[in-house]
């Protein structure tokens, strides 16, 4: 038997999710879908993900997702169980690709086991401008990306 049942679920009850237990992003205002963690042992949500369209410019909106948030209580297996049920639905949904990116010091090691690879390391920097200033963040550094092409035979 599975661990885990994994469940659309509004972005209302995501954003929630992230804003109880993320380490370090807040809630978003948009999404294409997000996605459940439920532990079969309880049936408590202990997981969620958010895909939405990908923030840089230069990334195709209409043929690419990318996973906003990936947030979870700590359940062990849960992130990876999310982000191969990310990968599946994107797949299902006609997009050909799905990416992420994480933080430098963060390992990888639940992407990969979902069946994601490692892209490129970011530069970093804030998004701010002088024709639209952001609060700087603490998390301006390098980021890892990771994807999957998701070809449809």
């Amino acid at each position: 038997m599975k661990q885990f049942e994994i469940k659309h679920i509004e972005l209302k009850v995501a954003n929630a999710f992230v804003a109880e237990h993320h380490r370090h992003h807040g809630p978003v205002t948009g999404h294409r879908f997000s996605l459940g963690c439920i532990r079969r042992e309880d049936q408590a949500l202990c997981g969620v993900a958010i895909v939405g369209r990908p923030l840089a410019r230069g990334i195709n909106h209409e043929t690419t997702v990318e996973v906003l948030r990936l947030c979870t209580d700590g359940t062990p297996n849960a992130c990876s169980a999310l982000y191969a049920a990310c990968l599946r639905a994107a797949r299902a949904l006609g997009y050909q690709r799905i990416i992420t990116y994480i933080l430098d010091d963060e390992p990888g090691t639940s992407l990969r086991a979902a069946g994601w690879t490692f892209g490129y390391r970011t530069a970093g920097g804030s998004w701010s401008s002088a024709g639209q200033p952001r609060k700087a963040s603490a998390h301006e550094g390098p980021k890892k990306m990771y994807g999957a092409d998701l070809n449809h035979e």
